[in-house]
């Protein structure tokens, strides 16, 4: 089997197409869970502190003083960005709820699906002859 036959088969699996699906669109909601955090949860919580930007939160590692992060790149000073920081683990931690209530409702659906009594089976031609056999003895 060449090369090319075997990759060929391998993107073309199920598995492969759902897996770069999958990919694509957590790429998608993780800019849409970004802008949640940035733009309508951070605020509040920083205005509830004080009016505090947590991106812009940082510790100079220079002897040159600096009042923002923003001076603070740029001059290239080395900087220890833990307001950044705080921003990602936000982010991830709703990202991650996100995805933990998109499971849990996917298996509530499941264990309907698998709770749904499931149709007898048909009787074989066998069973079906035997049975008017015996009803016909009956008579």
């Amino acid at each position: 089997m060449s090369l090319m036959q075997e990759f060929k088969e391998f993107a073309v699996k199920g598995n492969a197409v759902d897996m770069a699906v999958g990919i694509i669109i957590g790429g998608a909601f993780g800019k849409i869970v970004s802008s949640l955090v940035n733009d309508v949860i951070m605020p509040p919580i920083g205005r509830l502190l004080g009016n505090v930007d947590f991106t812009g939160l940082f510790i100079n590692l220079s002897s040159t003083s600096y009042t923002t992060l923003g001076e603070a790149q740029k001059a290239g000073a080395p900087t220890l960005n833990y307001g950044n920081f705080i921003q990602t683990v936000i982010d991830f931690l709703i990202i991650a709820f996100a995805i933990f209530m998109m499971i849990k409702g996917i298996n509530v659906l499941r264990k309907k699906e698998e709770e749904k009594p499931a149709e007898p089976p048909k009787p074989s031609e066998e069973v079906l002859l035997l049975q008017e056999i015996r009803d016909a003895l009956k008579k």
